[in-house]
């Protein structure tokens, strides 16, 4: 084992940012959770919502740190997989599903589906020329 080389293993920070991430992300979760509720058999609104919005934001910071490579890893990993991903969880999707799917409300989850997908995409989409215009280069620093 000792000549196996670890330089490719996240430092503690980073662990540690995923972790406070996705504590913040599942709280921000189950917050919306409360204040927006989804009832048995209705449209998960909040659900498609959250992801939706993470979709956008994911995808726009991605997008700014490729155009900015020197953003500091434990900051990207604490955000993206951290933070986002504890936030937009595609459990929720299929839990959310399968909900309608066992209440019988097949036109609800059809449209729900094809929403989530679409939306999602959009969003990311969005996300992306957004992230373009955020990792521009200032004129300043050139």
């Amino acid at each position: 084992m000792s000549g196996l080389k670890t330089s490719w293993a996240p430092r503690a920070g980073a662990w540690l940012a995923v972790a406070a991430g996705g504590l913040v992300g599942t709280e921000l979760r189950y917050g919306l959770g409360l204040a927006f509720p989804e009832f048995p058999g209705s449209f998960p609104w909040t659900t498609l919502c959250i992801n939706v919005a993470g979709s956008f934001i994911l995808a726009a910071l991605t997008t700014a740190w490729m155009a900015r490579p020197h953003t500091a890893f434990w900051l990207r990993a604490g955000l993206g997989p951290g933070l986002l991903g504890s936030f937009t969880t595609f459990s929720a999707v299929v839990f959310s599903l399968d909900q309608l799917v066992r209440a019988g409300q097949h036109g609800v989850w059809t449209a729900y589906l094809a929403l989530s997908l679409v939306l999602g995409l959009a969003a990311a989409g969005l996300g992306w020329r957004t992230g373009k215009i955020i990792g521009r280069p200032s004129r300043g620093s050139q």
